[in-house]
């Protein structure tokens, strides 16, 4: 009858520049296709090169290699008798577009560029691509005398058409076009296109899954037709983790969804389909159909090749699917699992090497680690004969078999407590416990007498010994105390890195893991350069809510009862000296602030883009059951003051997994100055003139030591803080604070 169709998509695990390993997995996507009945295949963003090439876009090699690749796909037999739709960067006109390139039995159909470019967040496209403007139009473009030998063609058409099959219509998308308020889907739909392609190079954020869900569904709720989703899969050699969710919907419905987070290369979704139940659902909707009559057409390029088949009668068509989501726990516990997978294998490295404090941070992160033996496990038990083959190169062993998380990741992991003579027997009691539990190789040290010869070499040279606030000290030194230990720690990381396997008689090396959470990266509430600096972070894009959620789903689901102690313990740095042999210091006591309220100043600082005065006014109507006006006022100063005299931090960030839309990285998503005025005069003068009432318990914790100066002294007694005033308004510190310089690059 000629009436249903099998299509195919995928989210393949590609690599930027990796031109031989892409072309493979792209082969095998194809193959697998054609082998599901499929007669067209969709793959994803820029899949020749890789999304993530950044600035090697400009490079001619880039350009060059992916015709290349393009070649190689033209002429490999496994190519034939489908449409093989790719991405690659195109030059035309001396012009580089970000590109579709449709093909089908050596002949180039159709070269479709992208005409809305993603440039918001971690997108940059604009750097790199120009978007195609003129709609509904296409002109000749030349090929490449290497491409011309093979498809027996001059020129073959480039701009915004479509295909016309002999039994359908199709037209594409490309990743961002869906996210547009007027979508190429619209006009294409109401101009007889049926079926729907979209290219996507799109990442991991939590709890982002529902809204491409949403999109594609109302795309073909309000239109009719059927959607095809591609995406890459995996991390292709920075900060971002593309999450897949390959899908096929039609009429509203899901057909197919692939996975959000796995370990397989190439996965490939089918549907089979009938024309009919679209060309039927269009139909009765008659306000489509008016629009329908007035739209103007697109250019066809017309295909002589047919998606169906005649005898199809007795093909079964897809059933329509409920969506399932992961919980953003769940997210956690698989997406920089995968992460730390790709990054693991592609730098061939022999394992992961983790300060591990006993405290919730690191304890996340070692149960990432733990996940992701757990999904080796799991891949190699399916039959995944690439990731049996990537992990007995990590473990240098070719006969090795993965069966227990536990004992692989005594093999992949080595965590270490580093005390010092502020640590606390329980905290170290925890860490121990927990490697126990995973599996890790663990080791325990004490770092007092690098600490005190650190300290010597200071007292040596200038004749003073600092000493602890609780000893007598004064606040900067007391910090610098701090400071020593944890710098310390960081060297102490890379040299067992470094030198831990040549100890016990392996090979290679390990990268080492830092484990500082988006709160504390956003505050600057960690040491420059201590052991939060690392060569990666898995957890640097995730709340501490959202991590002690996560701890608590690694509790129950991978049964390590040694979280629960690290649940219930209050989160310390324990840097400062113990009382009674119990903890003196919390996080939150030194911060000034709860880390909820920190998620809440992190998203309006970044999503709702507000300064100062901006947070004032929005947090006054959130927060007005819990804080007075001057509560707000004061909180919303705390925070800017720190947050500002901190964000130097930022730009040694290690390099964190993204998954949070207030990261502060300070590489490509967050782009802001690292020498502030941190004062905030105009800004904070905005917020008293709103006349905030003076309330005794406004004050946050600490705020009389904030080490920011007051550039006005009418401040001092409206906030309700000691005064301590010279005759220079714009250099008098508040009492009980030094000035802003002394501490705040420390």
């Amino acid at each position: 009858m000629g009436r249903r169709v099998t299509v195919a998509t995928c989210a393949l695990n590609q690599w930027a520049l990796d031109f031989e390993g892409n072309l493979q997995r792209i082969l095998k996507s194809i193959e697998i296709a054609k082998c599901k009945g499929a007669t067209y295949r969709l793959g994803p963003e820029l899949e020749i090169c890789g999304y993530g090439c950044w600035d090697h876009y400009y490079e001619s090699d880039t350009l060059l290699h992916s015709l290349q690749v393009l070649a190689a796909l033209l002429e490999s037999p496994v190519t034939q008798d489908i449409i093989c739709d790719v991405g690659m960067p195109v030059m035309h006109r001396n012009v580089r577009y970000n590109c579709r390139v449709i093909f089908l039995n050596r002949r180039i159909l159709l070269i479709r560029p992208k005409m809305a470019l993603a440039n918001e967040g971690n997108y940059r496209e604009l750097r790199w691509f120009t978007p195609w403007s003129r709609t509904r139009q296409t002109e000749e473009y030349f090929l490449p005398r290497m491409l011309q030998s093979l498809t027996k063609q001059e020129t073959v058409p480039f701009g915004d058409a479509v295909l016309a099959t002999r039994d359908t219509c199709i037209g594409s998308e490309i990743c961002e076009e869906l996210w547009t308020p007027h979508s190429p889907h619209v006009d294409m739909g109401l101009d007889g296109v049926e079926i729907f392609t979209n290219a996507s190079g799109s990442h991991h954020v939590l709890r982002k899954a529902h809204a491409r869900v949403d999109l594609v569904t109302m795309a073909t709720t309000k239109n009719g037709g059927i959607y095809l989703l591609a995406n890459q899969k995996g991390c292709d050699g920075d900060r971002l983790y593309y999450d897949g969710c390959a899908l096929i919907a039609m009429n509203g419905h899901i057909l197919a969804q692939g996975s959000q987070f796995s370990l397989d290369d190439v996965e490939v979704l089918t549907a089979t389909l009938d024309l009919e139940d679209v060309r039927s659902y269009r139909a009765e909707i008659s306000s489509r159909n008016l629009a329908a009559s007035k739209a103007s057409p697109y250019p066809r390029v017309k295909v002589d090749f047919a998606l169906s088949s005649r005898e199809d009668l007795l093909e079964p068509l897809s059933e329509p699917l409920e969506w399932k989501y992961h919980s953003p726990a769940k997210e956690i516990s698989l997406g920089p699992a995968c992460w730390l997978w790709d990054f693991l294998r592609r730098s061939q490295q022999a394992g992961f090497f983790l300060p591990l404090s006993g405290g919730v941070d690191s304890a996340a992160t070692a149960c990432l680690v733990y996940s992701m033996c757990r999904q080796v496990c799991e891949a190699v038990n399916n039959g995944n004969q690439e990731v049996l083959a990537d992990v007995r190169t990590i473990v240098d062993q070719l006969d090795y078999m993965p069966r227990d998380p536990r004992e692989l990741c005594g093999r992949v992991l080595t965590t270490c407590y580093m005390a010092s003579e502020n640590s606390s027997r329980e905290t170290r009691d925890r860490a121990a416990e927990l490697a126990r539990q995973i599996g890790s190789h663990h080791i325990g040290l004490d770092i007092d007498p690098a600490v005190k010869a650190v300290v010597g070499i200071f007292s040596l040279a200038t004749g003073k010994r600092p000493l602890f606030a609780v000893h007598g000290g004064s606040r900067r030194e007391n910090l610098a105390l701090q400071n020593v230990q944890a710098r310390i720690r960081m060297v102490v990381a890379y040299l067992f890195a470094q030198l831990s396997l040549w100890a016990r008689g392996a090979r290679g090396g390990l990268l080492v893991l830092g484990s500082a959470n988006v709160d504390e990266s956003l505050l600057g509430y960690l040491t420059k350069y201590d052991c939060s600096s690392a060569d990666i972070n898995p957890i640097g894009g995730i709340s501490k809510t959202d991590l002690r959620a996560f701890v608590h789903f690694c509790l129950e689901h991978f049964q390590l009862p040694a979280l629960e102690g690290i649940l219930a313990a209050p989160a310390t740095a324990e840097l400062e000296p113990l009382a009674d042999g119990r903890v003196s210091q919390t996080d939150e006591e030194d911060m000034g602030m709860t880390y909820a309220d920190l998620s809440v100043y992190g998203r309006l600082r970044k999503v709702a883009k507000t300064g100062p005065y901006g947070m004032f006014c929005k947090l006054v109507s959130l927060w007005k059951d819990v804080c007075s006006p001057r509560q707000v006022a004061d909180k919303v100063r705390w925070f800017f003051c720190k947050y500002s005299m901190n964000r130097h931090k930022m730009t040694t960030l290690t390099p964190a997994y993204h998954a949070e839309s207030y990261s502060p990285d300070d590489n490509r998503f967050d782009l802001r100055p690292f020498l502030y005025n941190t004062s905030w005069p105009w800004q904070f003068r905005c917020i008293e003139a709103q006349g905030p009432p003076r309330c005794a318990e406004a004050r946050p914790a600490r705020l009389a030591q904030c080490t920011c100066s007051a550039p006005f002294p009418r401040l001092c007694t409206l906030w309700g803080l000691p005064r301590s005033c010279s005759s220079s308004p714009a250099t008098a510190p508040l009492a009980g604070c030094e000035p802003a310089c002394s501490i705040a690059w420390l």
